[in-house]
């Protein structure tokens, strides 16, 4: 079915639903997208692949994707989110990380997951922080930032299985 291994074509948190993207919901994304809250953080719009949808209600407000690395040495996943910014400081951003993050664990099976917010985007590590993820170190001049050009620091977060709130 795509996005979701495993023949898993949306999950369900209390509120949120996690599906896969369909044709329909891109030009809502792209909204999202360029909303400066949001454009902020993630810069220019690019493809929304290997995204899921964030859906409150039947309405689209926001995105959320993974990443797995596979090799045994290293596995793990990872994983980035946006959300509309009228929704923000509501727990949904919080609670589609949770639905993802207990996929990941339980169906996916990987022990630990990751997380790389800018080290100055309080509200996102707040949010994280709720879900269990903790700071691990802070990767000095790690992302371009997309308003200014210039590099700036982002904090590596993680989440042992065992920790999922």
């Amino acid at each position: 079915m795509g996005l979701l291994e495993g023949g898993v074509v949306e999950l369900r948190g209390e509120r949120v639903v996690l599906r896969e993207v369909v044709e329909g919901d891109v030009g809502r994304l792209v909204e999202i997208r360029l909303a400066p809250e949001v454009a902020r953080w993630w810069g220019p719009v690019d493809d929304f692949e290997g995204l899921l949808v964030i859906e409150l209600d039947g309405e689209v407000i926001g995105g959320i994707q993974y990443h797995e690395e596979e090799d045994p040495m290293y596995r793990h996943a990872g994983i980035d989110i946006f959300l509309d910014p009228e929704w923000h400081g509501q727990g949904l951003g919080a609670e589609a990380v949770r639905t993802l993050a207990r996929w990941l664990i339980d169906v996916r099976g990987h022990h630990r997951l990751t997380i790389d917010p800018a080290a100055h985007n309080e509200a996102a590590i707040r949010s994280y922080q709720r879900v269990g993820f903790r700071p691990v170190g802070v990767m000095r001049a790690y992302e371009r930032d997309p308003a200014t050009g210039r590099f700036h620091d982002g904090l590596l977060m993680d989440l042992l299985a065992g920790e999922l709130a």
